[in-house]
């Protein structure tokens, strides 16, 4: 990262792309509406984006449906799309201070996160999924020996993305890698403060030779541009990732219109639980600390629940102070800060709720526990004590940096807190013993397990959970099979 770079000055003389992209262009929203996009560091307007509603979905999903109808995509020869994904993919290379700028600004994550994570996690996600598409191959059934049976994967037609404001840029990627490899179209609907990255991603996908009506996004408001996205009849999936409540509306629209596959990736409350014979605690701590306050906690998979077995908890305190000690909070343009404030006011004051609750069944703040106002969005990183296991600061996810924590007697008291939750994203378990650790692992309900680590993620494993947490998968070759369908071709060969 370049420290020299004015990030601030950069920010504010920001003029980016933020009309509705359609079939290859860039175009109003048919009703002429816009809604205002604010930044969260410093509230000033950053661009006025175009709201779209039903109309706009109607046009960015007809223009899917004509390009996947007509083959030009889904038929190419597999060593030319893999070449256009590969030069897309580094198109996003190329521009990754541009996009990384774009989603710093409109999230208000540090921008040394931006240019670090997001910008070549995504392209490298294109290409990885490049990669597969000259690479994946069908299969032949153990049929008589008259007959041929082949079973190969079909793209399955236009899909819908509807993706959150934590990770933008980083989420719209796993749901395009895939989706696109297979030979689908898809129209993605941003989440309304975060719009700017995915048009930027879609301008450059054309230039890298992907065909028009491919790939489509549709700013919009979720009860516009989301629900008649949702319930359209030519959609055939929608992919998404989001809140508990608005996943539910998600499968109710698909069983109202046209019963298109649904996959959600929704929220957790992630449990580290770690063992009183852990070796390194000072190492769990560093963890820890990462795994929650990283992003303001606004993860979905955050290590928001710390399960301490006795004997231990003291000592692990004192390490994760002596690790806020060095950890930088403040300016999200300034290359050394590692977290910065919330993404908008309405998140601010959720976790401020949550901050309300406090004390009102012996909880104990360790450290932080600050409530902001007016616009100030950055909440301390907060740690919580003496928490109870069916309390809602234990039991409901709060997006925000607030660790609690959690006593358990012994081993099987940790695994049953762990487990007592309707969530099941991501947990970790902290041991020196391995086949303790492995044990452990297997009675964990939750779709990725860490052991003495935390929050290692690549495209080459899937994501997703169990229970509240949603359900398909996100990422790895598994993807694949979520955005195609297997079709049975017999032949007699009499």
């Amino acid at each position: 990262m370049d420290e020299n770079i004015d990030w601030q000055r950069r920010a504010t003389e920001l003029k980016p792309q933020s009309k509705i992209f359609i079939n290859g262009n860039y175009v109003d929203a048919a009703s002429g509406k816009t809604f205002d996009n604010f930044s969260p560091s410093d509230g000033h307007l950053i661009c006025k984006v175009a709201s779209g509603d039903t109309e706009d979905i109607n046009r960015a999903v007809a223009s899917a449906k004509k390009t996947f109808d007509d083959g030009i995509w889904r038929e190419m020869n597999p060593r030319d799309k893999k070449a256009i994904m590969l030069r897309w993919a580094q198109l996003l290379n190329d521009h990754r201070e541009e996009l990384a700028l774009l989603e710093a600004v409109d999230t208000g994550r540090p921008i040394s996160d931006a240019l670090s994570v997001d910008a070549p996690n995504s392209s490298r996600v294109i290409q990885w999924y490049a990669e597969t598409i000259d690479k994946t191959y069908d299969e032949i059934a153990p049929a008589p020996r008259n007959a041929l049976a082949m079973i190969t994967r079909e793209p399955i037609g236009v899909i819908g993305a509807v993706v959150p404001w934590n990770y933008p840029m980083m989420i719209t990627s796993w749901k395009l890698g895939p989706a696109i490899a297979m030979g689908n179209s898809i129209v993605v609907k941003p989440a309304e403060n975060s719009s700017l990255s995915a048009l930027k991603m879609a301008e450059l996908a054309v230039s890298a030779g992907l065909p028009a009506g491919v790939f489509n996004v549709v700013p919009g408001l979720g009860a516009e541009a989301g629900q008649a996205l949702a319930r359209h009849m030519e959609v055939a999936k929608i992919a998404f990732t989001g809140s508990g409540p608005t996943g539910r509306k998600m499968m109710q629209y698909a069983a109202e219109s046209n019963m298109k596959q649904v996959s959600l990736e929704l929220g957790g409350k992630s449990p580290q639980v770690i063992l009183n014979d852990c070796s390194d605690l000072a190492a769990a701590a560093s963890t820890i600390g990462w795994a929650i306050y990283y992003n303001a906690g606004q993860t979905c998979n955050a290590g928001s629940r710390i399960i301490v077995e006795k004997g231990i908890k003291e000592e692990l305190f004192a390490h994760l102070h002596t690790f806020l000690e060095s950890f930088k909070v403040g300016n999200q343009f300034d290359p050394s800060t590692q977290m910065a404030g919330l993404v908008s006011t309405l998140q601010r004051d959720r976790v401020n709720s949550y901050l309300d609750l406090i004390g009102q069944d012996g909880e104990k703040i360790i450290f932080g526990g600050e409530k902001t106002s007016d616009n100030d969005l950055l909440i301390k990183p907060t740690l919580i004590d003496n928490v109870k296991p069916e309390s809602r600061l234990a039991q409901e996810e709060i997006f925000g940096p607030v660790l609690v924590s959690i006593d358990a007697n012994d081993e099987a008291d940790a695994l049953r807190l762990a487990n007592t939750t309707e969530y099941g994203l991501a947990a970790s378990v902290w041991t020196s013993d391995i086949a303790r650790a492995h044990k452990f692992a297997r009675k964990l309900r939750a779709g990725t397990v860490w052991i003495n680590t935390f929050d290692m993620l690549d495209v080459i494993t899937p994501f997703g959970g169990f229970g509240a947490s949603g359900s398909g998968r996100d990422k790895s070759l598994h993807a694949l099979d979520a955005y195609s369908a297997l079709k049975t071709t017999w032949v007699d060969l009499n």
